[in-house]
């Protein structure tokens, strides 16, 4: 199964479209635009669509919520933890995906669980930063390979 999520930061001039906000900051950053030193120590929440292409205009199939927090200050790297909320014809029900997020070409991450169509759900999603605009967009393509567990 093939997703893509579309993240837009607030960056103190869009908050009608922002899908996403700094949280957490050290205190020599601030919670209004990404850091410098790889964005060490900053949170961000998402509420971002979830669409079946890369188009941000496309119908959502669903929500991706949850929060990533830069933790490397020599390196440009992420740890993420969230869950899709799928409200559509074609899925219902969360997928819940964990873990670190070196910032490669493509990443893997758990799928740790999941609810109505993905009860239960295991296995591993592929991660692809598949556009980026900046330090306001960006948009992941999520490859999701589940197991069956039972």
């Amino acid at each position: 199964m093939l997703f893509y999520f579309h993240d837009i930061i607030y960056d103190g001039k869009n908050s009608k479209n922002a899908t996403s906000a700094i949280i957490g900051a050290p205190k020599w950053a601030n919670k209004t635009i990404l850091a410098g030193q790889n964005h060490f120590g900053q949170m961000v929440v998402f509420d971002d669509p979830i669409t079946l292409d890369n188009n941000l205009h496309s119908k959502p199939v669903g929500r991706a919520q949850g929060f990533y927090l830069y933790d490397r200050k020599d390196w440009f790297t992420a740890w993420l933890g969230f869950t899709f909320f799928f409200n559509s014809t074609d899925y219902e029900g969360t997928m819940t995906f964990a873990g670190a997020d070196p910032l490669n070409k493509t990443r893997d991450i758990s799928v740790t669980g999941g609810t109505g169509d993905f009860f239960m759900a295991r296995g591993v999603a592929t991660l692809m930063t598949d556009a980026i605009e900046g330090d306001v967009y960006f948009r992941l393509s999520v490859d999701v390979k589940l197991y069956e567990c039972w």
